[in-house]
C-alpha cells in the first residue's frame, strides 16, 4: 500500500530526469558543432614543406611581383604586409610630390615625384542628346533635327542653341549617317499607335518599346506631338502568331551566336539579322531568325 501510494511521484521524477538529460544531449550537441565550425574557421597551419616553398619565394621578391599568376591584390596584400607607413608631402607650386616608405624593420625609401600638369575637360555633348540625334537623323534632315532639339530646350556643348551645321558637325564627329530621302514615296497608311496596335493585334506599350529599341520607326510632325505608325507590310509581316522556322527565342538566339543580348539587338537594328515578334499562344515574344552560317563574337 505504501509503494504504489508513492509510484506516480517517482514516475514523474523520473520523467523530470529524462527530460534534463535530453537537454543536456543536446547542449553538447550544439557545443561540438560550434566546436567543429570555429576550428573549420581556424587558420591551417602550414607543413613545413609549405613553409620551405614560403621562404623560397620570398628570396626573390620581384619574380613573384611579376609572375603572371600573381593578380593586383595580390601585389596589394605583399605591399600591406611590407610596408609600416607611407608619407607623401605635395608641393602644389612646383607641381612635385616627396615620399617617404617606412618598410617593416624602420628601413626607409624616398622618392621624388613630377606631378602632372591638370588639363581641363573637353567640352562633350551628353550621351542622352546624342543618343536622340542617332535617332532623328533616320527620319529628318539636320535643319529639321536643330528645330526639334532646340524646342526639347537642349543646348551644345558651349551651351548655344542648336543650328543645322551644328548638327551636322555633331553627326559627322559621332559617325552618324545623314538622313536620305527615299527615291520612291513611302507606301502604307499613317495611323496612331493606338490604331496600328488594333490592327496588329498587340498592346500599345508593345510598339512604345519597339520605337525605343528602333526595331521599327515611328513618324513625329515635331517634337511633344503623338508618334504615328506607317503600316507597311513590311511592318505587318514583323508580327505573326506562329513562330517561323529557323527562328529563335532571344536566350537560344544569344546561346548560339555566343554574343550578349545587347549585341543581337544591334545586329536586329542594323538589319544584320533578322527578327519577328509571335503575338499568339502561351510563348509569346522576340524571335530571332538564326541561320548555321552565322557567326560568334569570338569565332573564326
Amino acid at each position: 500500500m505504501f509503494l504504489r501510494t508513492f509510484e506516480p511521484e517517482n514516475r514523474l521524477v523520473a520523467r523530470g530526469l529524462e527530460t534534463e538529460w535530453e537537454k543536456r544531449l543536446r547542449d553538447l550537441a550544439a557545443a561540438k558543432a560550434g566546436l567543429e565550425r570555429r576550428e573549420r574557421q581556424r587558420p591551417r597551419l602550414l607543413s613545413e614543406e609549405e613553409k620551405k616553398k614560403i621562404r623560397s619565394l620570398s628570396s626573390d621578391l620581384h619574380k613573384v611581383w611579376t609572375a603572371p599568376t600573381t593578380t593586383d591584390r595580390d601585389r596589394k596584400e605583399l605591399l600591406r604586409t611590407l610596408l609600416e607607413e607611407v608619407i607623401i608631402t605635395v608641393n602644389r607650386s612646383e607641381r612635385c610630390a616627396h615620399m617617404t616608405l617606412r618598410w617593416k624593420g624602420s628601413a626607409l625609401t624616398e622618392i621624388d615625384l613630377s606631378l602632372p600638369r591638370m588639363k581641363p575637360h573637353g567640352l562633350h555633348t551628353d550621351e542622352d542628346t546624342i543618343s536622340l540625334l542617332r535617332r532623328l537623323a533616320v527620319h529628318y534632315p539636320d535643319d529639321v533635327i536643330a528645330g526639334i532639339l532646340n524646342r526639347q530646350g537642349r543646348k551644345t556643348a558651349s551651351g548655344e542653341r542648336f543650328t543645322a551645321n551644328q548638327v551636322g558637325s555633331l553627326r559627322r564627329y559621332r559617325n552618324i549617317p545623314r538622313y536620305e530621302p527615299p527615291a520612291t514615296p513611302p507606301t502604307g497608311e499613317v495611323v496612331p499607335i493606338r490604331t496600328a496596335a488594333e490592327i496588329l493585334g498587340i498592346y500599345p506599350s508593345t510598339i512604345h518599346r519597339w520605337l525605343n529599341d528602333g526595331f521599327i520607326a515611328g513618324e513625329q510632325v515635331t517634337s511633344g506631338a503623338p508618334w504615328q505608325i506607317r503600316l507597311t507590310d513590311e511592318l505587318r509581316a514583323r508580327f505573326v502568331e506562329q513562330t517561323p522556322p529557323g527562328h529563335l527565342p532571344m536566350v537560344d538566339a544569344t546561346r548560339k551566336l555566343g554574343v550578349s543580348r545587347q549585341t543581337v539587338l544591334q545586329r536586329v537594328k542594323r538589319g544584320d539579322l533578322e527578327a519577328v515578334l509571335v503575338t499568339r499562344g502561351r510563348r509569346k515574344g522576340l524571335r530571332i531568325k538564326v541561320v548555321d552560317s552565322e557567326l560568334g563574337l569570338f569565332q573564326e
